[in-house]
């Protein structure tokens, strides 16, 4: 594995001399926008085994993304080969159809440490739930990016993070709407502690993942890319294009619903991703057409 060769599949070639806040967020910015958020292994017959030299080969080799536990992963080995202060925490993940967060830790989250201040950085979220920048570990300060504004919550050593909805606004169907309204305006994200975890404390995870017929990410195969406007989304056969604040407190949402080889042909332009086995589109429950809260449950 080398740094170099990490640096060349996101297309990364400023300064890293300096494990600073700038250069951070510079390295971070390029990684959501090179490595898609995508569970299509386990919807093409592949096994997605979680050690290091694995995933290093699946996403800067073969230039693939994949799920939190990998995205993440590798940005912690790049992170500390640069000389960064940080750690692997676990998180819970709110459920919005059961309205609570998941009993058991199901998500991988980094905490960088720079001049005594504590940053969360996660490349492994996905949609429109995706920050764009690390976030300072604060409690009740808002953040603003451009995906929106971003908060934590701290409530006996329990951090929960969430963020402000904004509207969307679909032009196939010329009306503004916000995802599930009557919940307010605040979408939970997940719960976190500050209990340093090893790689390995999420193997069982990865292997539930992969075989549990519950989970969302085996009812659907999903790709989501951030872009340098918004993101890119496909959830089985519908692509949505996401601009970020088209007007003010809106995003724009344009679907389209693709054929098979359509599939195939946005995976390769818009992600950049030629798969080696065929890949079986999968939406069990369906999604609305401008749906854009891609999750985890």
């Amino acid at each position: 594995m080398n740094i170099q060769e990490y640096f060349a599949r996101i297309s990364y070639n400023e300064s890293h001399k300096d494990a600073d806040l700038q250069n951070l967020t510079a390295i971070f910015q390029h990684h959501i926008q090179a490595i898609p958020f995508e569970n299509l292994s386990m919807h093409c017959g592949e096994t997605i085994e979680l050690d290091l030299q694995s995933t290093y080969n699946k996403i800067v080799r073969k230039k693939r993304g994949g799920w939190c536990l990998e995205s993440n992963h590798l940005l912690f080995w790049a992170l500390q080969e640069l000389g960064y202060d940080v750690c692997i925490l676990g998180g819970n993940s709110y459920n919005p159809a059961e309205n609570a967060y998941t009993e058991v830790i199901n998500h991988i989250l980094l905490k960088v440490v720079i001049k005594g201040n504590s940053y969360i950085v996660d490349a492994g979220f996905g949609g429109a739930y995706q920050m764009w920048q690390p976030l300072m570990l604060i409690s009740g300060k808002d953040q603003s990016q451009t995906p929106g504004i971003f908060r934590f919550m701290e409530d006996n050593g329990t951090w929960y993070f969430e963020k402000v909805k904004r509207k969307h606004y679909s032009s196939e169907q010329s009306v503004s709407f916000t995802d599930t309204p009557e919940l307010g305006n605040i979408r939970k994200i997940y719960t976190f502690t500050l209990e340093p975890r090893h790689i390995n404390d999420f193997q069982e995870l990865n292997a539930y993942l992969q075989v549990s017929p519950d989970n969302i990410l085996r009812k659907k195969s999903i790709c989501t890319l951030q872009t340098t406007e918004g993101l890119y989304a496909l959830v089985g056969w519908t692509f949505s294009d996401v601009k970020y604040n088209y007007t003010e407190d809106t995003d724009l949402v344009k679907t389209t619903t693709l054929t098979d080889e359509e599939v195939e042909q946005i995976l390769k332009d818009k992600f950049n991703i030629v798969l080696e086995n065929k890949l079986v589109p999968v939406n069990v429950r369906g999604l609305p057409p401008n749906m854009v809260d891609i999750m985890k449950s």
